[in-house]
């Protein structure tokens, strides 16, 4: 076979996005007589492709030499710029920044007005962005796509408007940004883009909805994702980040077995190409699961994995150490956490388990000002898990602050959030305040019901810290069981013990009041007791009131 023919069936490879093919093809034909810069352009992005990065690396590093060498500074520029791009991606920020500073002077000594300025201006963006400066970084994807408008490159373009969209969410102009990150997915969909551009920007975007709780975009770019890659079977990167975020959604919709092979899946793949922050992110979602079923040892393994690749265990340990019953030490990381947290994504996704914790802490008014917090960022944000966490919040804080009919409010509309966005375990979690909040109206049926709805979710997920909760809190409520009490006749023990006449008790459960003193007769006859002050004594030693 000639040099010709080889090149021909790896350009046909390429068409048909048969990546490791087309790595063999050409890498074949390299070996047999060294191939020309761009087709070691089109072997280092078929070598990143599969998955080989180290290859990869060397390719790029070939062909921007090879082009140097032949005076052609701007395609050796944008073969610096996507080695260097790699590299920032897998966590090797000075020999990412050591190739950026080579590229720079090589457009700088040819004095070049070309498009790959625009590409150079990326990889500080993306410091800038992550590193607390966003309106910095917006000027800076500004410029870049403004120059990629000039010179008609859709690649440089896309990134300048998805780094736009990112840089304004971090600033507060939720909707803004969403925008500029719903017209660069339409370039994305359309195959405007290259394929190395085309998986950057998929998990880029798919991460900014994740931070901002917009899981129905985050949900339907996953599933696009998943599609793509399965239409390029050898694809490496990018279907770990994939399986990562199904596995969130997974765990949200309660598929928590799916949710734990997709983590699993995504852990083993990312771990092996030592891409650092996503296999965080996969451990993390492996913690949760495991925490939710009661596995806290190896949710403390899973954890402690999560924060070795970079990415942040919180909330999830510090709900872990509530679970653990160490109220002390989840208090402690909780307000850490907060104290470290600046912009409003990371502090919402902290609040609602501050709410949590404070709470089983005592510590009512700090739980209130979490709640208040939480309240305004979802106001801000306006996404329906947002809504959903923070109205959960506010009536969880209320609940314990003796206001159990505005609770009762509060909490049905966090319900209804959650059966709109399909998450059965916050629902299920929600009916158990429901349940508290009838208790404390003296609805003791309706809190039954909602008791028994919760406990059959937690059961059918798996979720053993849930029902051992729900269990002590059903005990609590079942003392007067040691009467064998009725729902009507506890209903009426906890009336007369909070003060009332049978005439208020009778008007407040809408009977008589001969009713009512029958309902007493048998109070008195199966508590022991003769009298109301003995039966209301009854109420206050078994945590009735």
């Amino acid at each position: 076979m000639t040099m010709g023919d080889a090149l021909s069936q790896a350009q046909e490879s390429l068409a048909r996005r048969a990546w490791g093919e087309a790595y063999a093809r050409l890498a074949s034909a390299d070996q047999e007589r060294k191939l020309e810069p761009e087709d070691l352009e089109r072997l280092a992005m078929a070598a990143h492709l599969i998955g080989r990065d180290v290859d990869s690396a060397e390719i790029w590093a070939r062909a921007h030499r090879a082009f140097a060498s032949r005076g052609n500074r701007e395609r050796a520029v944008r073969c610096a710029f996507w080695l260097a791009l790699n590299l920032l991606l897998q966590g090797e920020p000075i020999r990412s920044g050591g190739w950026l500073a080579r590229g720079r002077r090589l457009l700088d000594e040819g004095e070049c007005d070309c498009v790959e300025q625009g590409y150079l201006l990326l990889p500080a963006a993306v410091r800038l962005l992550h590193s607390g400066d966003p309106a910095t970084a917006y000027a800076s994807f500004d410029e870049a796509a403004a120059i990629g408008e000039r010179f008609s490159d859709p690649d440089l373009t896309a990134f300048g408007r998805l780094g736009r969209g990112q840089a304004l969410i971090k600033l507060g102009k939720t909707a803004e940004g969403v925008a500029w990150l719903d017209d660069v997915m339409v370039s994305v969909t359309a195959e405007e883009v290259s394929l190395l551009t085309a998986g950057i920007i998929y998990c880029a975007v798919i991460e900014a909805c994740q931070q901002i709780f917009d899981l129905r975009r985050a949900q339907e770019w996953t599933a696009a994702l998943t599609n793509w890659c399965a239409s390029q079977p050898d694809l490496v990167p990018y279907r770990g980040q994939c399986l990562a975020h199904r596995a969130e959604i997974l765990r949200l919709h309660g598929s928590w077995s799916d949710a734990m092979d997709e983590a699993q899946r995504a852990c083993e793949r990312l771990s092996q190409r030592m891409s650092r922050l996503w296999a965080g992110a996969a451990f993390y979602q492996q913690a949760e699961i495991q925490r939710l079923r009661g596995q806290f040892t190896e949710a403390e393994e899973a954890y402690r994995q999560t924060s070795r690749w970079g990415w942040s265990p919180l909330p999830g340990l510090a709900q872990l150490r509530l679970a653990q019953g160490r109220i002390p030490a989840a208090a402690t990381v909780i307000r850490r956490a907060l104290d470290e947290a600046q912009d409003r994504p990371s502090r919402s996704r902290l609040l609602g388990a501050c709410v949590e914790i404070m709470l089983a802490a005592g510590d009512l008014p700090v739980a209130q000002g979490a709640a208040d917090e939480l309240a305004e960022l979802a106001a801000a944000l306006d996404t329906p898990f947002l809504v959903g966490m923070s109205a959960q919040a506010t009536g969880a804080v209320l609940l314990a602050a003796g206001n159990a009919r505005a609770a009762f409010g509060a909490l049905r509309q966090a319900w209804i959030s959650w059966q709109e966005l399909e998450a059965p375990y916050d629902a299920a979690r929600v009916r158990v305040l429901i349940g508290l909040a009838c208790r404390e109206m003296g609805d003791e049926e309706g809190a039954e019901m909602e008791m028994d709805a919760a406990r059959w979710v937690f059961h059918q997920l798996g979720a053993t810290s849930d029902l051992r909760r729900l269990e002590a809190l059903s005990r609590k409520a079942g003392a007067a069981t040691a009467g064998r009490l009725t729902s009507r006749e506890l209903q009426v023990l906890r009336l007369v013990a909070s003060g009332k006449t049978n005439a208020e008790i009778a008007a407040a459960l809408t009977v008589s009041e001969h009713t009512i003193r029958r309902h007493l007769q048998n109070i008195y006859a199966k508590l022991a007791v003769s009298s109301r002050a003995a039966a209301t004594a009854f109420a206050f030693q078994h945590d009735l009131i």
